[in-house]
């Protein structure tokens, strides 16, 4: 499990090691126009998954794990009907809730993580979810990238920039990386990007990534509003990880 502070200090190593470099220059500078453009196309960052309780947002996050918001969505549409406080996810019948998300991806393994997270939070956080990263990372299934997520959306606490397929094939398309996994682009990206500015980044280029610019090589990326800011970025296609 990663330390929530790791990949602040990480971050804080890189501004200190390689911020007087010509590469991280050019990377801060590219990066402050990119999320210039996100915050002027996405002012106001919200995610797509659907809920009308804050632990239904955990689910839908959780759930989203290597699968469609809109699988999620489509699913969730019926599943939130019946379960709706913490209490109801705490104490669901294992074998029902699993019938109920057979269509998500992984769903033997997200019904045991979720219903024991609604335990965790039913038991040691008074039924409320909790509002620090460490607490969050202690509920199974609730990694780094969760726990920003959630924390961002529910409560407006940036403490980290989480970092999905969107934004990973994005921070390289750009040239703003060199590093190729979840984990190591985290710190790279909080220390290229002001922290006032981490709440443009996720949505920002998940809807962006979802809506405008898809992964497969296009044409008509050139006339895109990020291609027009770094045009090298029309011969760089990322493969997914």
């Amino acid at each position: 499990m990663t330390n929530p502070l790791s990949n602040q200090i990480k971050a804080e190593s890189l501004r200190k090691t390689k911020g007087h470099t010509k590469k991280f220059k050019e990377r801060e500078v590219r990066a402050k126009k990119i999320v210039s453009t996100l915050k002027k196309m996405y002012p106001h960052p919200k995610s797509e998954l659907i809920y009308n309780t804050k632990f239904q947002y955990v689910v839908a996050v959780a759930m989203s794990a290597q699968c469609t918001d809109d699988r999620v969505n489509l699913v969730n549409q019926e599943l939130f009907k019946t379960y709706k406080s913490v209490n109801d996810f705490a104490d669901a019948d294992p074998k029902s809730f699993a019938e109920a998300i057979k269509s998500v991806s992984f769903y033997r393994n997200k019904t045991k993580h979720i219903i024991a997270a609604a335990q965790i939070v039913r038991d040691e956080f008074g039924g409320r979810v909790p509002k620090n990263r460490g607490d969050l990372m202690r509920l199974p299934g609730v990694a780094s990238k969760t726990a920003n997520v959630v924390l961002g959306e529910l409560f407006d606490i940036w403490e980290g920039i989480a970092v999905d397929t969107h934004v990973r094939r994005f921070a390289l398309r750009f040239d703003l990386t060199d590093k190729k996994t979840l984990d190591q682009i985290e710190p790279e990206l909080m220390a290229l990007i002001p922290k006032k500015d981490w709440k443009y980044v996720n949505n920002g280029f998940v809807l962006y990534g979802r809506h405008l610019c898809k992964a497969r090589p296009h044409e008509d990326c050139k006339d895109h509003a990020l291609t027009k800011i770094w045009p090298p970025a029309l011969e760089r296609w990322p493969k997914s990880k």
